[in-house]
Parts: C-alpha cells; structure tokens; sequence
C-alpha cells in the first residue's frame, strides 16, 4: 500500500470518531433523560397525602363529634371550640389511617379493594407515608391541648394508639374479633367532643361511646363478607372470612339489636326528647330490619346483600347523630 493511500484512510478513520463520540454522546444523554425522576403534579401529590389519611372513614368519625359537643353542652357550644376540635380530630384520624397504611401495605398490595393507595401504586414513598404519620399525631395532640384541654388530647393519643397499636398490629392479623376491640379506636372523637365542652365525661358520653362500639361490628362485617376473597388472600381472619355466612348474620343481628337497645339509654340519662326518641326508633327499626334480612338470606344459601347492611348502618348512624345534635336546640 502506497503512503498516500494509507495517509487517506487515516483520514477517513479520524472523520468517522468524532460521529461515533456524538453517538455516545446521545446515547449518554438518552440514558440520563430516561433516568430522570418524573415530576408530579403538586395536586396530584396532595390528593395522594389526603387518600392517606383516610377521608371516608375520617368523615363517618367526625359525624358523631358534633352531636357529641351539642350534646354535653345542652345547646351550642362556642364555634371556634368546634372548629378547633374538628381540625384536631381530623389530624388525630387521619394520623392513625396513615400508620395503618403504612403498617398494612403488604397486605393492601394483595387486595383489590385497596389496589388504589398511594403506598401500594408507588405515588408515595414508605419513608414519607411514616414521617407524615408521626408529624401529623404530634401535630394533633398538640393542637388540641392548645385549643381544647389536657384531656381531649389525651383522649386524641389514646385514639391512635387503639387504632395502631391495638388495631392494626395487636389483633387485625391474628383474630376474629379484631374489630370489635379494634373498633374502640373509632369511638373515641365521641369523647374527645365531649371532654373538650366540659372537661370531663359523663354517662352521657359513656352512653354515646357504647353505641359507636356496638354499632361499628355490624357496620364492619357485611364488608367482610362482601370481601371475603380479599380478605383471605392477604391473610386476615375477619369473621366474614373465618365463619360462615349464618355465623356472622346472626353476630349482626345481635350486635345491631344491643345498639339500638342502648341508643335508647341515652332517653332517660341524657333527658332526650321527642324528636330523638322518634327518630332513634324508626332509624333503629330500620337498621334491625336491614340486619334480618341478610339473616334470611343466609339461612336459605343465598349471599343477600351485605353492602345494603353497611351503608344502611351508615345511614342509621347518621339520622341518629342529626338527632341527638337536633333534640337538645329544641324548646321541646
């Protein structure tokens, strides 16, 4: 090969590198963008944080707060103190739907019916989900011992940890009877509204206490049947999932019939009048009803249908609220 051949080709190969380094130059640039974190939406975001503390059941907690204020006051008590313990109720809550989140993710990431929560699609991490958590309990202990008393606050931290440690850790996973002590937890804003009017609890908090606590298995357990396969493959011994379908009609039914005798306890120790007596009947009438007939159709080999139960308990919980926040505004 002559000098000037070999010089040429030289050449060539000296022309052809700069365009392979621009090549590894995009590749490179490629990779960087692709490993670039995606930013989300701040709203997204929020949404997310909200979904994690629970809001649906948050609202069915607050509902009975209210009525519970009205109630220990005998008429209204002063708005900003409302105002104050609703917003440390909520952060109390939805402290203790976030725990129980975070602590339930393995669980939750086998379930259908909770496919959707910011820890199981990845839009919030598990680090984040526990300190959100605990910032938001200290937040609300300390906001209703600023706003309120030392005994609503007190109550507040009681809540949380019935919720997580007794709840969520102790007995969800290794008995059937998890919601009916797990469900004291959703008892206490009763008590947290009332201690913040009087400071102090009275059989009439007592009495509205026992209700929630009555009410809340036969609000929880139709669920559990509903879900039953979902609840089984992430290994939780709800009774919908250990007990047959007649095991836990019946359970519903009992459980119904001693909320709504001890809803009328509330008559005579809290001198309640006509209003709530009616509605406290016709509601509770309707509640037991509901309750026998899913009964029924379990005697008889049939699913029913529990979700009726769950949001006719909802609805019955509800009208008696209104009614016990209604009854004593009234000159009657």
């Amino acid at each position: 090969m002559s000098t000037g051949a070999f010089s040429v080709q030289q050449q060539g190969a000296s022309a052809q590198q700069p365009g392979a380094a621009a090549q590894q130059d995009g590749a490179a640039a490629q990779q960087h963008g692709a490993a670039a974190p995606v930013k989300r939406p701040l709203s997204k975001t929020i949404a997310a944080y909200i979904s994690l503390t629970k809001p649906r059941v948050m609202e069915l907690l607050l509902v009975v707060t209210v009525p519970a204020m009205i109630l220990a006051q005998n008429g209204l008590p002063n708005l900003w103190l409302v105002l104050a313990t609703l917003i440390g109720g909520a952060m109390s809550a939805g402290s203790a739907g976030a725990f129980n989140c975070y602590i339930d993710r393995d669980m939750d990431r086998k379930m259908r019916r909770t496919s959707g929560r910011p820890l199981v699609t990845g839009e919030i991490s598990d680090r984040n989900a526990l300190i959100f958590a605990w910032v938001l309990g200290v937040v609300s202990i300390v906001w209703l011992l600023l706003t309120t008393n030392w005994l609503a606050a007190l109550l507040g931290l009681l809540a949380i940890f019935f919720y997580v440690v007794i709840y969520t850790i102790v007995l969800k996973r290794h008995s059937e009877q998890n919601i009916i002590w797990g469900g004291i937890a959703g008892c206490f804003p009763v008590l947290i509204g009332w201690a913040a009017v009087t400071g102090n609890l009275d059989w009439g908090a007592w009495i509205f206490f026992l209700v929630i606590f009555l009410w809340t298995p036969p609000h929880y357990w139709p669920l559990s049947m509903k879900y039953r396969e979902d609840y089984a493959a992430a290994g939780v011994p709800m009774l919908g999932v250990v007990r047959g379908r007649i095991t836990v009609g019946l359970q519903i039914i009992l459980y119904t019939w001693a909320t709504v005798a001890c809803s009328l306890l509330l008559i005579p120790v809290a001198n309640m009048g006509i209003v709530y007596t009616v509605l406290a009947v016709l509601s509770g009438a309707y509640f037991i009803i509901e309750s026998h007939l899913l009964y029924h159709h379990a005697i008889y080999g049939r699913e029913g249908k529990p979700m009726r139960v769950f949001h006719g308990s909802i609805s019955y919980l509800t009208v008696l609220s209104l009614a016990i926040a209604i009854d004593p505004l009234l000159p009657f």
